[in-house]
């Protein structure tokens, strides 16, 4: 039974998950580990852990970020949206900032 989320997903997104997938699996047989290792070095079953080397997006983010962590690359996860890496962010940021900042006057001022 193939979940409702795939049907959901971007093709994008979807290209992307198969990527990861592809990555963790390449880095897990860089590192001599059989998918059985994985699995239980992640605490979930070998069918678990065989999707997420597919691109399951059915798959839960703390099993991907388990894969991660397990094979060194812990950190990663979390940089994902890192705030000062955020481009667009910073320049809207950049765009909503006043052209001039003007006191107000209060009657106590006057």
């Amino acid at each position: 039974m193939r979940s409702a989320v795939h049907d959901i997903l971007p093709p994008a997104v979807r290209r992307s998950l198969v990527k990861l997938g592809a990555d963790l699996g390449r880095a897990r047989r860089q590192r001599r580990l059989t998918l059985a290792m994985m699995a239980e070095r992640m605490g979930v079953g070998l069918n678990t852990y065989s999707r997420i080397e597919r691109g399951d997006g059915s798959v839960a983010l703390s099993a991907y970020a388990m894969a991660l962590f397990v094979l060194g690359f812990g950190p990663a996860l979390g940089d994902l949206a890192d705030a000062r890496r955020d481009d667009l962010g910073l320049q809207l940021d950049e765009e909503r900032l006043p052209k001039r900042v003007r006191v107000r006057k209060t009657p106590e001022s006057l």
